[in-house]
């Protein structure tokens, strides 16, 4: 069913953020956080006053994508030109790799459980191919899942019970099971779009799930 549930509106100056723009996450404030704001290699912060202003610069040539926050309040921020997933310090601004994999195409968005484990979406976007890993709190890495389309949006239900990712190219939403220690099983095709493309997902806290549809100018709720 095609219904207008929410309306957009220009809340940030144009032409502010580079094209790159990606990421958006919130903090416990209501700060909203996301990349690549004024040039590339930086993580640009807009306060719930609309105050924009750089956060931190990415170091060594990263440029961030996801970003999420854990239960502590550290920001995660997939690297995708370096192949890390960064760990910032709020407080400090200080700036450590959190977990490196040289196996990745490019981490591209994140997700996060309440136990803080994260599940990273990996493309492969001149081949139309993609991944799916696991990044334990210890910093370790898991592939979850290769040979898969161009993965994603990635989030993890309120219920902790169930982990979804799309392929942005094939237009797949697929939902796992997700056990506790961060195992995934039963995987199932949740739905599968007619048209355009597809980036980030977000839940909410009843458990509906919201796709970005790029190129639609959309973002449809499930």
């Amino acid at each position: 069913m095609n219904q207008e549930l929410f309306s957009s509106r220009e809340w940030t100056q144009v032409n502010g953020w580079t094209s790159g723009i990606e990421g958006p996450a919130c903090d416990a404030e209501g700060n909203l956080y996301a990349v690549n704001f004024a040039r590339q290699h930086t993580i640009g912060k807009v306060t719930p006053q609309g105050e924009e202003s750089v956060f931190v610069e990415l170091p060594n040539g990263s440029i961030g994508n996801g970003i999420r926050f854990n239960s502590e309040g550290f920001m995660f921020i997939a690297d995708y030109t370096n192949h890390n997933v960064l760990k910032v310090d709020m407080q400090t601004c200080e700036i450590t790799v959190h977990a490196h994999e040289p196996n990745m195409n490019q981490p591209n968005d994140l997700g996060i459980g309440a136990n803080d484990i994260l599940y990273a979406s990996d493309p492969n976007w001149s081949e139309s191919t993609g991944q799916l890993w696991r990044v334990d709190t210890d910093g370790s890495v898991t592939l979850l899942e290769a040979d898969m389309g161009t993965t994603n949006g990635i989030e993890v239900s309120p219920d902790e019970r169930t982990l979804y990712v799309n392929e942005s190219v094939q237009r797949n939403v697929w939902a796992y099971d997700l056990s506790p220690d961060g195992e995934i099983s039963n995987k199932r095709l949740l739905i599968q779009f007619a048209d355009f493309n597809m980036d980030g997902m977000r839940c909410d806290i009843a458990g509906n799930l919201y796709i970005t549809r790029h190129g639609k100018g959309t973002v449809a709720k499930l």
